[in-house]
């Protein structure tokens, strides 16, 4: 049916915005969208008499931001830097936040400036491991990291490349995935904020300001560092990856050799580029997300550089290098 020209109205940001202005005193306020991410939570912000203000809109019936609550709190509470809650009513879904502002570390991260702005996030990595609480978070179990590595096949192969698991491929799959739940399983567990990435991560006059954070759980201590280092907008040769990975094995002081370290973080980081590409396939064909399909080749990528360096994934590796598959 034709709208005649007319945009649809936006009821749900006309009420977030008559809730933000009575809980800010305001008569009136002008709602800017502010770059959204993969989930159904939006993003605003408007002037507060001079102050910027974020609204999240957060629909209950999609998004638990209890959790959101929650692990903001903890890591406050271990001396991290995440928005202060001016205001969160949990039954509409809307929130009031201290705004962050723009300086993601994706913009300024580079080949220049990482020496400098990477051991600030591994320090944010330890203290978040050694300090912030995870008594009570979800556990990041076997059921949840297979859950996770079956979005690949389900959604990357079967719905994007039109390439279900074979017999033979199955066999190779599970074999692999019980090697990577194993190897995660075995690590320290801790608070995992499960996004930490360059996306996520603010600069605030040489502060680390977090976001993103309401999906945390009780879980691996390389997730995180995995994350931050195979990131999504820059690619780092293995040299520089195994040189932090030695320093964060130093950091965490852990009981296991370097070289167990090294596999750990390698295993972890295809668990989580495996599921990236399922993920992102799924939100292209569920969810009617488009741009994140483009940004798989590049974790594609990532996973034929690493399994190559462990012979017990070479059947695999042998799918992936296969041409109806690749990306």
């Amino acid at each position: 049916m034709a709208n005649n020209g007319k945009k649809s109205r936006d009821r749900r940001r006309e009420d977030a915005a008559v809730w933000a202005a009575g809980r800010m005193g305001l008569k009136q306020i002008d709602l800017q969208p502010v770059c959204g991410d993969a989930s159904f939570r939006r993003y605003f912000r408007f002037d507060a008499d001079g102050r910027s203000v974020i609204l999240m809109d957060a629909p209950r019936y999609r998004e638990n931001s209890k959790r959101f609550l929650d692990a903001g709190a903890r890591l406050k509470s271990a001396g991290l830097k995440t928005p202060d809650i001016y205001h969160f009513d949990l039954d509409l879904g809307f929130g009031l936040l201290e705004d962050f502002g723009d300086v993601l570390f994706r913009d300024i991260l580079s080949k220049d400036t990482v020496d400098t702005l990477f051991p600030r996030l591994f320090e944010v990595l330890e203290v978040q491991a050694r300090q912030a609480d995870s008594f009570g978070l979800p556990e990041y179990n076997e059921e949840r990291l297979q859950m996770e590595l079956d979005l690949f096949p389900d959604w990357y192969l079967a719905q994007h490349k039109h390439r279900p698991l074979s017999a033979s491929d199955r066999t190779a799959w599970q074999d692999m995935c019980g090697l990577l739940i194993e190897s995660a399983r075995k690590q320290p567990q801790v608070f995992v904020h499960r996004d930490f990435h360059s996306c996520n991560l603010l600069d605030l006059n040489g502060e680390t300001g977090i976001i993103d954070f309401q999906d945390a759980l009780h879980g691996p201590i390389s997730y995180d560092f995995v994350s931050l280092i195979w990131d999504r907008y820059i690619a780092w040769p293995r040299d520089r990856l195994e040189a932090w990975m030695a320093e964060m094995h130093a950091r965490h002081n852990l009981d296991c050799s370097l070289q167990e370290w090294i596999r750990q973080c390698d295993w972890m980081g295809l668990q989580r580029n495996i599921k990236i590409a399922g993920i992102f396939a799924r939100l292209r064909y569920r969810d009617a997300k488009t741009g994140y399909i483009q940004m798989i080749p590049l974790f594609y990528r990532y996973l034929l550089d690493v399994l190559p360096l462990y012979p017990e994934f070479r059947g695999f590796l042998e799918l992936l290098e296969r041409e109806e598959c690749a990306p």
